[in-house]
């Protein structure tokens, strides 16, 4: 991955024309986003995937009316064209609306920031990411008994976007990730488990020890052995539930991030992703136990969602979604915002140039609390310990829930017994939430690639929390 040249001139460019033909508000976004990605399977690596996107993005407001286009054509003829043609679009757009699109009014902005970099990923090549494929891969054949078949995968990627308003914006940044996926099967004398895993940060080649992604592979190969070794069936119940941090990441993510979105809350997202359990009235609205106190923080340093100012030039900053159990605060864009009679919390985000940027979680969490993971274990007589998953789903408003346990054990008088096979927890959001009653001082996040929009934007995000005591589930079995 090398180095290109960035043309500062094409979004002033852009700006500038529509301006000239009286638009309300114009919004230039020059992006390059380049990816190299490696694979390998059961140990054979197969062909590197090198890609470089590179374009310009245009929004403008005529009469209400909001339109969007872009280019990867990156001359000034062709940016006059598509500047006359979103503006005719706009102007369409407008005569169909019976309630006008209008952006927040937010401070304007001029700044340069990128993510810190210590090895810079743009200085590696498919020599480096395959041979340290092949390290993880030797840590997996330490197991080769339990677990025959094993998909590896690390992509390295840089993103450069420069977001220039009518308003007086100007914002220069620069975020380089690095993302490892995998799946794992695990089978022997007729017992099978399956296991994804993924680890992905902001930064350079040293976010590989930064993440303890070898020390976790470790952990998972050892924890599929056991699982296919001890494993013992879920006896259908009431238990107390104690979820480790990815668990905890993932309810977070699906039960409180998604239906905070604002857009969706309107019905923009009803025919792609679906809606919410949440009217733009329940502000203030209980929604679990005094311990429910759920975040939305894109500044995290090393996150994989992690930026500082999002695509409409906002400056970023942690929204508390959920304090003390009450709704407090929605993931908003300007249009959102304007909408609700608020400001803008930063939450745009586009992962291409070729996209819109559309309202998006960063790193979504559960705050930490006081106990111990010993301590919530001690005051459990009959539970169930679920520390990561394998399986999931959500209906299309985000309320009733199924999480299936994969590292899961029993627990019985305050102490960890024998792993378990697949116990399932189906819930709404409200009990879920409501039946917490004490949170870990561990604080773990996980990578996640979030899906969103049509087209579809897969947006890289983090996902964690502490270790929480759910008191009376009912749990069930696959």
């Amino acid at each position: 991955m090398k180095k290109e040249d960035f043309d500062l001139d094409l979004p002033f460019y852009a700006v500038s024309e529509a301006e000239d033909k009286g638009v309300e508000y114009a919004e230039a976004r020059l992006q390059t986003t380049k990816d190299m990605a490696c694979i390998m399977r059961n140990g054979q690596q197969k062909p590197a995937i090198i890609s470089v996107s590179s374009g310009l993005g245009i929004r403008v407001i005529v009469n209400g009316g909001l339109a969007f286009s872009t280019s990867n054509v990156l001359e000034k003829s062709q940016i006059r064209e598509l500047v006359d043609t979103t503006v005719r679009r706009a102007k369409a757009a407008s005569k169909l609306l019976k309630n006008k699109i209008k952006f927040s009014r937010e401070r304007k902005n001029k700044k340069k920031w990128k993510a810190v970099e210590k090895e810079e990923l743009e200085e590696k090549n498919f020599e480096d990411v395959i041979k340290v494929l092949k390290e993880f891969d030797s840590i997996i054949q330490e197991n080769k008994d339990y677990i025959p078949m094993r998909l590896l995968e690390m992509e390295i990627s840089t993103d450069r976007k420069i977001v220039v308003t009518s308003q007086g914006t100007f914002v220069d940044g620069y975020v380089p990730r690095l993302y490892v996926t995998g799946f794992l099967t695990g089978m022997k004398n007729g017992k099978t488990a399956q296991k994804s895993i993924e680890y992905g940060g902001s930064g350079g080649w040293e976010l590989i020890e930064v993440l303890k992604i070898r020390e976790d592979i470790q952990h998972q190969t050892s924890v599929m052995k056991n699982i296919i070794e001890n494993a013992q069936k879920t006896i259908p119940g009431t238990y107390d539930v104690i979820t480790g941090p990815e668990v905890t990441g993932i309810m977070a993510h699906e039960s409180i991030g998604h239906p905070f979105e604002a857009d969706r809350i309107l019905g923009r997202e009803a025919a792609q992703a679906g809606e919410s359990y949440l009217k733009p009235s329940d502000i203030g609205m209980r929604i679990g136990s005094e311990e429910t106190n759920l975040s939305d923080d894109p500044t995290i340093p090393s996150s994989y969602g992690f930026y500082l100012f999002d695509d409409e030039g906002i400056p970023a900053r942690k929204r508390k979604l959920v304090v003390n159990g009450i709704v407090n605060e929605l993931l908003h864009n300007r249009a959102t915002a304007q909408a609700f009679k608020t400001k803008s919390n930063a939450s745009a985000r586009a992962t291409k140039f070729n996209r819109e940027p559309i309202i998006r979680m960063a790193n979504t969490f559960v705050e930490p609390g006081d106990y111990s993971f010993d301590e919530l274990v001690k005051d459990v007589k009959q539970g169930i310990f679920i520390n990561s998953f394998m399986e999931w789903n959500i209906d299309d408003i985000r309320r009733n829930q199924r999480y299936v346990g994969h590292e899961a054990y029993l627990i019985q008088n305050g102490e960890i017994k024998h792993p378990l096979i697949s116990p399932v927890v189906e819930v709404t959001t409200e009990r879920l939430w409501s039946n917490l009653d004490a949170r870990g001082n561990n604080l773990e996040y996980w990578a996640a690639i979030c899906g969103k929009g049509d087209p579809m934007q897969g947006a890289p995000v983090w996902a964690g929390g502490p270790s929480l005591r759910l008191r009376n589930m009912k749990v069930k079995t696959r």
